[in-house]
Formats: C-alpha cells, sequence, structure tokens
C-alpha cells in the first residue's frame, strides 16, 4: 500500500493514508471536486488557454492589421510596423495580467474568495466580445484591448483560484485540492493548442471565433461556482460568521466530524484578533513575514526565469531542425502542452504524500539535467546526425520536470506559509512577480538566442539549480501541518534572535 504521512491536529502522531483511501475521501466530498472543476475551470484554465490561443492566428491577424490600415489610409504598412503593433497585442496580456494580479487582493478582501472569480469573468467576457467583432467592425485595436481585458481575468484567477482551494480544502489533503488548478492550467494549454490548428479553428475565416472563445470557460463558471460554498476559513476569520463557515464545510467535507476543522480555524482566528487584512506595502514593513516574503520572490520569479515557456518558444525550431514537416509541427506542439498536463495531474496525486519541498528540489534539478543536454544537443545537433532528437527529447523533458513541481507547487506556497490576514497581498507580489517575469523572458530571450546561440539555456538553467538549492536549505516543508501551525513556525524563524535573548535571560 502506497502511504501518505501526516500529522494530526496536534503533530504529535503520524497517521498514514494510503492514496486510494484518499481518492475516496475525495469522492465522498462531491461538492469539493464541484468546487475544484467550477474554480479552475474560470480561472488558471482561462490563463494557459489565453496564452496559446493567440499563437496559431498570428500570420492571420498581421495581415489583417495590415489590410485594416490599407482600407483606412490607403497606404501598406511596413513590416516592422506590423510587427511591433502585433508586439502590442502580445504584451498586452501581460499587462493585463500584471493589473490583474494587484487588483486579486483588494477583491479577494472585499467581495470573498468565490465571488471574486465570479466578478471577473466580466473581463474575459469583455474581451472575448472585442476579439470576436474586430474583423466585423474592422478594427485590429479592438484585438489589442480585447487581450488585455483577458490579461486582468487571468491575473485574478491565478491569485484567488489556489487561495480559494486551498482554504476550502481539508489539512488532510489540502496539497491535493489546491494543486488542482495546475492540470486546468495545462488542459487550458492544450485545448488552445488543440483548438487552433487549421482543421478546428485555426483558420483565416474561423479565427476571430477562436479568440472569442474564451468566452465559454467563463460562461461554465458563471453557471456552477454560484452554487459552490465560499471559502469557510474567509466566511469565519474574515466576515466572523460562524454559521456560514459550518454550512459551508458540511457542503465541501461531507458528513463528517468537523471539530478539528473548526477549533483549528478558531484557534487561527484568535491568533489575528484585531487585526485586519494587510495591504501590499504592509507585508514590506512587517518582520513576522520577512521569510515568507524572500520565499515567495525567489519561486514566483523562477517559475518564469526558469526557462519553460522559452522551451515552448523554442520547440517549433526544434523539431524543425529534426525534420518534422512545418505542417505538421502544430501537431508535436500539442504534445508539449500533453507533457506538462499529465505531470501536473501526476504531481497533484502525489503532492501530500512526497510533500512540496521533493517536487520543488526534483523539479528544478531535474530541469537542470535537461538543460545540459539540451545545450550539448544544440551545440552538436550540426555534427551528430541523431543529435535533433535528443533536442526533442530534452523538450519534452524538460516540460514533464516542470509540471512535477514548479507549474503547480509554486503557486500554493503563499497560500500556505502566508496567514489569513496577509495572504491576499502576498499573492499579489507572488502574481505580479509571475507576469513581470513572463514579459521579461518574452522580450529577452530573442535576444539571448542571437547572443549566445546554442548557450542560450546556460542561464535557464543555472536558475533552475541555484533555485533548488534555495528550497533545500529555507523552504521547511508543510505536508500535514494545519495553516496555523505553518505561521507558527515562521513565526519562531523570524524572530529567533528575540526568541533566544529571552531564553537566556530566563
Amino acid at each position: 500500500d502506497r502511504l501518505i504521512s501526516v500529522n494530526d491536529r496536534s503533530n504529535s502522531d503520524r497517521l498514514k493514508i494510503p492514496i486510494a483511501q484518499m481518492l475516496k475521501k475525495l469522492q465522498q466530498t462531491k461538492w469539493l471536486l464541484l468546487t475544484m472543476f467550477a474554480a479552475s475551470i474560470g480561472g488558471t484554465f482561462q490563463y494557459g488557454f489565453n496564452l496559446t490561443i493567440i499563437n496559431a492566428p498570428t500570420i492571420f491577424i498581421q495581415n489583417f492589421i495590415n489590410e485594416t490600415w490599407t482600407e483606412r489610409y490607403g497606404t501598406q504598412l511596413e513590416s516592422w510596423v506590423i510587427t511591433l503593433i502585433w508586439s502590442f497585442i502580445v504584451i498586452a496580456y501581460s499587462v493585463g495580467g500584471l493589473i490583474g494580479s494587484l487588483i486579486a487582493g483588494p477583491m479577494a478582501i472585499q467581495f470573498g474568495r468565490r465571488n471574486s472569480l465570479l466578478l471577473s469573468n466580466s473581463f474575459v467576457l469583455i474581451g472575448a466580445l472585442l476579439m470576436g467583432l474586430s474583423r466585423t467592425v474592422k478594427s485590429f485595436e479592438m484585438i489589442l484591448i480585447g487581450r488585455f481585458f483577458s490579461g486582468i481575468n487571468s491575473g485574478v484567477g491565478l491569485n484567488v483560484n489556489p487561495m480559494y482551494l486551498g482554504e476550502s480544502a481539508p489539512k488532510e489533503i489540502r496539497g491535493m485540492v489546491a494543486m488542482s488548478f495546475a492540470p486546468f492550467t495545462a488542459a487550458g494549454l492544450v485545448l488552445g493548442q488543440t483548438i487552433g490548428i487549421r482543421e478546428v479553428l485555426g483558420s483565416e475565416e474561423l479565427w476571430p471565433l477562436l479568440l472569442g472563445s474564451c468566452a465559454v470557460p467563463a460562461l461554465i463558471q458563471l453557471i456552477i461556482l454560484p452554487w459552490c460554498p465560499e471559502s469557510p476559513r474567509y466566511l469565519l476569520i474574515d466576515r466572523k460568521n460562524k454559521d456560514l463557515c459550518m454550512k459551508a464545510l458540511k457542503r465541501l467535507c461531507g458528513d463528517i466530524n468537523l471539530t478539528a476543522e473548526i477549533d483549528e480555524m478558531l484557534a487561527e482566528q484568535k491568533e489575528l484578533e484585531g487585526q485586519k487584512a494587510k495591504r501590499l506595502w504592509d507585508l514590506f514593513r512587517d518582520r513576522s513575514v520577512r521569510q515568507q516574503l524572500i520565499i515567495i520572490f525567489v519561486l514566483s520569479s523562477a517559475m518564469q526565469l526558469c526557462g519553460n515557456d522559452a522551451t515552448y518558444t523554442y520547440a517549433v525550431y526544434v523539431f524543425g531542425v529534426a525534420g518534422i514537416p512545418s505542417a505538421k509541427i502544430q501537431y508535436f506542439t500539442i504534445g508539449t502542452g500533453f507533457c506538462e498536463f499529465i505531470a501536473s495531474l501526476t504531481s497533484n496525486l502525489f503532492i501530500d504524500r512526497i510533500g512540496r519541498r521533493v517536487l520543488l528540489m526534483g523539479g528544478y534539478s531535474l530541469m537542470v539535467v535537461c538543460g545540459i543536454l539540451f545545450t550539448v544537443s544544440l551545440t552538436l545537433q550540426n555534427k551528430i546526425s541523431w543529435m535533433p532528437y535528443l533536442s526533442m527529447a530534452c523538450v519534452f523533458a524538460s516540460i514533464l520536470n516542470f509540471g512535477i513541481g514548479p507549474a503547480g507547487v509554486t503557486m500554493i506556497i503563499p497560500m500556505e506559509i502566508f496567514d489569513q490576514t496577509a495572504r491576499p497581498a502576498a499573492y499579489m507580489i507572488s502574481g505580479s512577480l509571475l507576469w513581470i517575469n513572463l514579459t521579461i523572458v518574452g522580450v529577452a530571450f530573442p535576444f539571448i538566442v542571437e547572443g549566445v546561440g546554442s548557450f542560450c539555456y546556460v542561464p535557464f538553467f543555472s536558475i533552475s539549480f541555484l533555485t533548488a538549492l534555495f528550497v533545500g536549505f529555507f523552504l521547511p516543508e508543510t505536508k500535514g501541518k494545519t495553516l496555523l501551525e505553518i505561521s507558527q513556525e515562521f513565526h519562531r524563524r523570524n524572530f529567533k534572535d528575540q526568541l533566544e535573548q529571552t531564553e537566556t535571560k530566563m
């Protein structure tokens, strides 16, 4: 029997729960499963989906920009101007995501976790409408504005989705429930790649429908999520409504004894009594969250700076060199997204057994190995006939390793290591770093390739190596611990000197 080790309420006894029993517990809590689906389909799924649907119609949209300009002003645009406008359209999504991350914290505090996800659908519906009608009204500006609004929705979803699920989950399966957003992100990537092929919606006639299809996940969430309960922890600690909290817990956890869960929340509520939700700048002045801030700065930055998105970009070139016909490359690209989905799903099942640290260290360490092999294969691919195939293998392996740990675990760490008052602001920082570094990598990668050629992955696997070391030395394991226990552990770490001085005096 495969075993998962978790701490009980006093953190003194170790219980061992088979994976089959854990899955059975999930089946018994049907509302929790429905909540996981409803939150993620309109949350992080949208991030992956909107990230990839823009790739297939690139040439068609660039032609549309030129045709629209010519029809308006009677002159054609130069190629560099078309590329510049296209770059603005691509960057608009990241700018919107950054703004979404910054407003996600205040929204989660003011409206609650569930309602924030519901409200953010208004942004993507506006964006889908603008992009879907852009060719009809002959306005390429509508695509840019639509991508901006879609980005806002994705920024809110990336922050609030794992926060909502993590706060709604029982301690024993908190990792699995909170990290369920990661397979949905990868599923969004795969679906966006799939419907973007020419045989589906990636044709010149149907690309506006492709861009507007992001409305469908939003509508699904708007139909299902209102039936799901709000985060019990938010209802009790933020809204101080014990009755609603109990009702939410019963719907999410089923007909079981909830005494331990509610007692743990009441203990955290007592610990935070008199404290208000922290603002962004409050975190930087609060010594009690200093180590937590350093951890999310490193992990959130490394998630993008490890080069996974660059791998997706470079995959097209690698497949071409390996002899894959250009018309078939789009199908191989779908395989890269499917690799991340399989890895995220597998990691999701084992996170509460293996732990967060092992998944992060293992994922980044294996990415270092893949990065080194990839560099060697790129250097020798013109000298050794089978090297391009090694490059292909490295692409798939690197994406698999990213899905094992960094893809999902990174975004649940802020939920676990910050208390209820600091969590929304912490996600604002984490999400902002993700979007800023996504833009930096997207802009810098072509110049890195041009400057250092086959050694373009050296910066990325170097960052992966340093991140693996950082996790090993500074990130405590949170598996099986209550959120209050984790907060107390970090309090001891942040005030270690003062506590030692007090003990010495005593």
